[in-house]
């Protein structure tokens, strides 16, 4: 987690085009330029980079005012592309050269729905793993094969490349970033304001045919979805953890699987194995450090789970990483 400290306003880019989706353009509006004077003066900064020239309509008709062009995108900490105008729809090579530029610096870029064909067209998502909405996978799969797509995930961080499924993913999505860059505290707030959940997880099921949890068990799952992010190197039982969000442990079995898709075992792993690709990618940690980190325990657990996972090891995880070119 990246808590920025009191002297930092992260400047947030979002991009515009013809035929912008206004939904998921105004979810990053809200989120990340909607003044917050509650929360202190350290929040986002906020801008609006134009992708073409002339008049800008969203769906809808809705005229947008933007505050620059792709130099912007040279700027910013974070950068948002919303729904891109049609998934066959291709990209402008300006538009994908800035993006390029803004990663190499270590920009973080984040995506809602078939925004991600845009990041998919500059070549970044290529061996990494992405999702978008469910209309999109197959499609995304078929154009971009380098991409591992998610098909049924809520959102997905991959460090600096951050993509989401469609709509109200979106929310999820920004609100994770928020919980990333203020604390769970700040974003619950945030979350309060938009009257949302204040945490859905990212691996949670796109299409969740099964009753969801009641107000008071949604916040408690909330709270222990915070808890294992922030200490998966420890080892956790069912009993101690529906403890904690106060119920059963018969009912909170159900009611993770109903949020999630699975049980808590399968789940820790994942976001293990997940927090073990960021280390293996963006640090010089040993295999066996990485394994303590992340509750594995050893270098030879490690590379099991993540051969059984990935098909590969993660020493050839980290070289593919190493070797992938930066645009």
């Amino acid at each position: 987690m990246t808590i920025l400290s009191s002297y930092h306003r992260p400047l947030v880019v979002a991009l515009a085009y013809d035929g912008l989706c206004t939904f998921e353009f105004g979810v990053a509006v809200e989120i990340f330029g909607l003044p917050r004077p509650e929360l202190g003066d350290n929040w986002y900064r906020f801008a609006v980079a134009a992708v073409d020239e002339g008049e800008l309509r969203a769906t809808g008709g809705i005229r947008i005012m933007t505050d620059g062009g792709l130099d912007l995108l040279a700027q910013a900490d974070t950068i948002v592309i919303p729904g891109w105008r049609g998934a066959d729809t291709p990209v402008p090579q300006a538009l994908c050269d800035a993006l390029r530029a803004a990663s190499a610096r270590g920009c973080r870029i984040m995506t809602i729905c078939s925004g991600v064909f845009v990041l998919a067209a500059t070549g970044l998502l290529n061996g990494r793993n992405a999702t978008t909405h469910w209309r999109y996978t197959a499609q995304l799969r078929s154009r971009f094969p380098a991409i591992q797509v998610l098909e049924d995930a809520l959102y997905y961080d991959d460090g600096t490349v951050l993509t989401s499924a469609g709509s109200a993913a979106g929310i999820d999505l920004c609100l994770h970033v928020v919980r990333r860059d203020y604390g769970a505290e700040i974003a619950n707030n945030v979350a309060r304001r938009l009257v949302v959940q204040p945490h859905r997880d990212g691996a949670q099921t796109q299409q969740v045919v099964r009753p969801v949890a009641r107000a008071r068990e949604s916040k408690s799952l909330g709270m222990i979805f915070d808890f294992l992010h922030q200490s998966l190197a420890h080892n956790h039982t069912v009993d101690a953890l529906a403890r904690q969000a106060g119920m059963s442990p018969r009912t909170f079995l159900r009611r993770f699987a109903d949020a999630t898709g699975t049980t808590p075992a399968r789940w820790v792993l994942n976001e293990r194995l997940r927090r073990a690709k960021e280390y293996l990618a963006s640090s010089t940690l040993r295999i066996d450090e990485i394994a303590d980190q992340t509750g594995f325990g050893s270098a030879a657990s490690l590379r099991h789970h993540f051969r059984a996972q990935f098909n590969l090891s993660p020493g050839d995880y980290r070289k593919a990483m190493q070797t992938r070119p930066q645009g």
